[in-house]
């Protein structure tokens, strides 16, 4: 991270309005002269918990510092409290910060314990445990959750937790362990059954084994299906045909749309109209709502100048998303008070 440099915070908004429970103050000229430490924090504002208002010390100073970074990574003075951090206790001072993440965790806290982790990630980024607890954090915040954007901002931000704890330690089994499940949650299968490979060959733990061992079974036929699909966006319709068709009578299967959706995409390929629209519209049997589907028969039936069925199909785009606006605007209402 550069000096200064603007992060992706996709769970911000739900731990800024913790920064409300602090106060902001300046030290004096003299104290700062002492220290050692004007060039960091001449004209920087300190923040003080309102309910510790007095008995302030370089830890306590410290500790707040790290909570407000943690609630806001792209806070006014981040750089200026890292630093300020480093200098009085090094890097080393995201040791505890994990720790109490983890008791936080234990507690339920799980919001209070991402503000933690994603503190000591920032003073220490090689601190590779703190981005396994961020993504178990992360993970139980969104499975005891509610609504649709914060369960989906806090699998986002659970994932790429888990992708850095591999990256950082690859020799770390739970970080593929637990990273192949959050594959398998967004339908990524190929990427599930590669990362827990890994797993198997790293853990030793028996039980674990065997759980993954049989995911990894239950895997096959969706990775097949998976590579159907991924024939089609790479414009082998006639691959992708091959692959997907059989599944058409498998009961296991033939209730998941995309599974229509993408032979109704490539029989469009291969300029096969009605094959198209029959499985475009079978998508839509098992997906009722699903503009995708209904942007692919608006334009097959515009091709084949059936203008009928154009309007209709389009006249239900505009309003399903106009539903689907409403009640993003209807839930963002009804949660807003709690962010307060």
């Amino acid at each position: 991270m550069s000096e200064n440099e603007r992060l992706n915070d996709r769970i911000g908004e739900y731990l800024i309005p913790r920064v409300d429970e602090y106060v902001f103050d300046e030290l004096s000229d003299n104290y700062l002269a002492k220290a050692g430490i004007t060039d960091i924090l001449k004209d920087v504002p300190i923040p003080i918990k309102k309910t510790e208002m007095t008995g302030l010390t370089t830890l306590t100073i410290a500790k707040n510092m790290a909570c407000i970074i943690g609630c806001d990574i792209n806070f006014k003075y981040r750089d200026n409290y890292i630093e300020y951090i480093k200098r009085t206790f090094s890097a080393e001072f995201a040791k505890p910060l994990i720790s109490e993440g983890v008791d936080e965790a234990a507690s339920d806290n799980y919001e209070g314990a991402c503000v933690l982790f994603r503190a000591a990630m920032l003073i220490d980024p090689d601190a590779k445990n703190a981005y396994f607890c961020y993504g178990r954090a992360c993970k139980d915040a969104y499975e005891n959750g509610e609504g649709e954007e914060y369960i989906g901002r806090f699998k986002a931000e659970s994932l790429e937790a888990f992708e850095q704890t591999t990256l950082k330690d690859p020799s770390f089994d739970m970080g593929f362990y637990f990273l192949g499940f959050a594959y398998v949650n967004l339908g990524l299968y190929i990427k599930a059954k590669l990362t827990w490979d890994d797993f198997m060959k790293l853990s030793k733990e028996a039980d674990l084994r065997d759980e993954v061992g049989q995911f990894l079974d239950k895997l096959v036929e969706p990775c097949k299906i998976e590579e159907g699909y991924n024939d089609v966006l790479s414009g082998r319709f006639q691959q992708g045909v091959d692959i997907l068709s059989p599944y058409e009578s498998d009961d296991r299967f033939n209730t998941w749309w995309p599974l229509w959706y993408y032979l109704g995409c490539a029989y469009k390929g291969l300029e096969d109209a009605d094959e198209a629209e029959k499985h475009f519209l079978k998508a839509l049997q098992f997906s009722p709502s699903n503009v995708d589907s209904m942007k692919e028969l608006v334009e097959l039936y515009k091709a084949l100048g059936n203008d009928d069925k154009a309007e209709k199909y389009s006249n239900k785009i505009d309003l399903v998303m106009s539903n689907a606006a409403l009640d993003r605007e209807e839930k963002k209402a009804a949660e807003m008070p709690g962010l307060s």
